[in-house]
């Protein structure tokens, strides 16, 4: 049926699909290398952990439904593998972009005649199931709630907006975080000597190797497709050894020079914020792209520009943090590449919107008063009023609530005395903030009974 394949190719433990039979001599390099038990599995320690939930499917042979959740390249389709490979289940993998609910539902009941007729399983595995509807996840259902099926389900879209709450709460979610440098490392060093890879019959230069690693972005299949591309390029030229030069060819990417721990890490970002800061937006998106392009770790550019939007934009632009918030989380959710675009708009916003720095002002004098020594006593009207004996002390007796008076706003002291007269926060005329100056040199007029007028209040 189109869509739903269930294979031949015995693989180890007698399982079946189309992955275990996709290890043959002319299968990318990708392919070859993927492991075959969960001890080859690259990063996701917590989930090889002895007794964790993977570990009860294939060596305790238990029966539970995951979803696996984790960006491109983390191991997710490798899980299923080493599922197919490991345990005595039949394997039957539908495709999210071409199967249809016909389709899924068949597989449900060819698992259930299978495990009626002789007792054995079936393993189903669907990736992308972020792209199944409702309708579609809906027929999954019944196979998972009665377990005629064991359920292995990969996405890289948040579960719980693109999964039904049925479908979750009836399956283990595991989170697949994403690959380090190291382990990228790892991974083609390995592919360059074993005997499913490269065999040893490639070397390669060390700065070949971290421009793969850079460019691969934490996703190990990446990685070995650019990997086989270099050598392959060697091979044509005549080399068994990869170069830098090689390298670019073979992926058509120029290295960025670019190091992370060292001086162009701390140059390129400090180039950044200053442009966005000096609204020259086609700077800010140069050097974006130059971090980005580099394997830059996107929530330290996130990070960055949430500082930024505060000490730089402040409420000349109100929405300046809400933007760069909103970016970090959406970098979070979905990672890269497709957050490149986040990253771009928040910069844009940013570098566009109207600087002022009057709130990184205001802070920094509050707490050289305070480091000062500049602290005083609350005044007494302020103070708790809540306990026993509070009144006696004369706390809370002279407070006036603001929401009784004109305009919400009440003249009385809320500075303690030595500070009476401190001011902290002076709005610009740039932006949003124009208004709020206004606004607020008003208020503080009518609070400290300087300038209060009962028939023109603060708009």
């Amino acid at each position: 049926m189109e869509g739903l394949f269930e294979l031949g190719g015995q693989a180890t433990g007698g399982s079946q699909g189309s992955l275990s039979s996709a290890d043959h001599a002319s299968a990318p390099l990708a392919v070859r290398m993927r492991p075959r038990s969960l001890d080859e599995l690259v990063g996701q320690a917590q989930l090889r952990a002895p007794g964790s939930p993977l570990r009860q499917l294939i060596e305790g042979d238990k029966s539970l439904s995951l979803l696996l959740w984790g960006p491109p390249g983390t191991g997710k389709t490798t899980i299923a593998s080493i599922v197919s490979r490991q345990t005595d289940r039949r394997f039957v993998e539908v495709s999210a972009v071409s199967a249809g609910v016909k389709e899924v539902r068949a597989a449900i009941d060819s698992a259930r005649a299978e495990l009626v007729a002789t007792g054995r399983e079936t393993v189903l595995f669907v990736d992308e199931v972020h792209r199944f509807s409702k309708a579609q996840q809906d027929a999954l259902l019944p196979g998972v709630e009665n377990r005629w099926v064991t359920l292995v389900a990969a996405t890289t879209e948040n579960p719980y907006f693109s999964v039904i709450s049925p479908l979750l709460s009836r399956s283990l979610l595991l989170r697949l975080e994403s690959l380090t440098e190291d382990d990228i490392r790892g991974v083609l060093e390995r592919a360059l000597t074993d005997e499913r890879g490269l065999a040893g019959g490639f070397t390669i230069a060390d700065d070949a190797l971290d421009h793969l690693v850079r460019l691969a972005g934490g996703d190990a299949r990446r990685s070995l497709t650019y990997l086989e591309a270099a050598a392959g390029a060697a091979a044509s030229q005549g080399h068994d050894k990869i170069d830098l030069g090689t390298a670019e060819t073979a992926v058509d990417t120029a290295a960025v020079r670019y190091d992370r721990d060292g001086d162009q890490h701390y140059d390129v970002i400090s180039a950044f914020i200053k442009s966005v800061r000096g609204s020259d937006a086609d700077a800010a998106l140069h050097y974006l792209a130059r971090m980005m392009e580099a394997g830059e770790d996107p929530r330290f550019i996130a990070r960055r520009l949430m500082i930024l939007a505060s000490e730089d934009v402040g409420l000349a632009d109100p929405t300046a943090l809400t933007t760069a918030v909103a970016a970090a989380q959406t970098v979070q959710l979905i990672g890269m590449p497709e957050a490149q675009l986040t990253l771009a708009h928040a910069t844009l916003a940013l570098a566009v919107a109207p600087k002022s720095n009057a709130v990184t002002t205001a802070i920094g004098a509050a707490l050289a008063d305070v480091r000062a020594g500049r602290i005083g006593q609350v005044p007494a009207h302020l103070r708790d009023a809540h306990y026993g004996g509070a009144k006696k002390l004369g706390h809370g007796t002279a407070y006036r609530y603001a929401h009784d008076e004109p305009f919400g706003i009440a003249e009385q002291q809320y500075l303690p005395d030595v500070l009476a007269e401190a001011t902290y926060y002076e709005p610009k005329e740039i932006g949003a903030e124009s208004a709020i100056k206004e606004r607020w040199e008003r208020v503080r007029a009518i609070i400290r009974g300087t300038g209060r007028s009962p028939s023109k209040g603060p708009r």
